[in-house]
């Protein structure tokens, strides 16, 4: 019998972090992708748990010629998120603290490159409020012709 509780609980471990990323992948398709509309969504879920002050990078490729939508969402109980787009260079090309945290953002490609997308999760100023987790979704949706 004790070899039972040790196996469910071990278990139990094991698939929790699993739980949190489908409730994330979740929280994605049903919040973050009608902030894609009109554009047509990409078929990628990207999210992942972040706490205050963490952030989190992602590289894509965007094509020449094309219009994409960039949109950041997170759970209520974070802050603001703040992100960032950086050539491969890592200049800064567009960062939405400059637009009173818009959740997305506009724009074509001159050329086909690899964009870094960067999410922060800001701290709190507030030292003994109770850090807070929660999900945080990049969705990317191309604009139909």
């Amino acid at each position: 019998m004790k070899s039972f509780v040790y196996i469910a609980t071990l278990g139990l471990f094991l698939l929790l972090p699993f739980a949190g990323n489908a409730q994330c992948k979740n929280f994605a398709k049903k919040v973050c992708k009608l902030e894609l509309a009109p554009y047509i969504h990409d078929g990628n879920f990207n999210a992942a748990i972040l706490t205050e002050g963490e952030d989190a990078e992602l590289f894509k490729t965007f094509y020449a010629g094309q219009e994409y939508r960039i949109s950041v969402c997170g759970s209520e109980s974070l802050p603001r998120v703040e992100f960032i787009v950086m050539d491969v260079d890592r200049k800064v090309l567009y960062s939405n603290a400059k637009q009173n945290y818009a959740t997305s953002w506009d724009f074509k490609v001159e050329a086909t490159q690899q964009l870094i997308i960067v999410v922060k999760v800001p701290a709190s100023e507030d030292k003994s409020a109770e850090i807070t987790s929660g999900c945080v979704a990049i969705m990317f949706g191309l604009k139909a012709e």
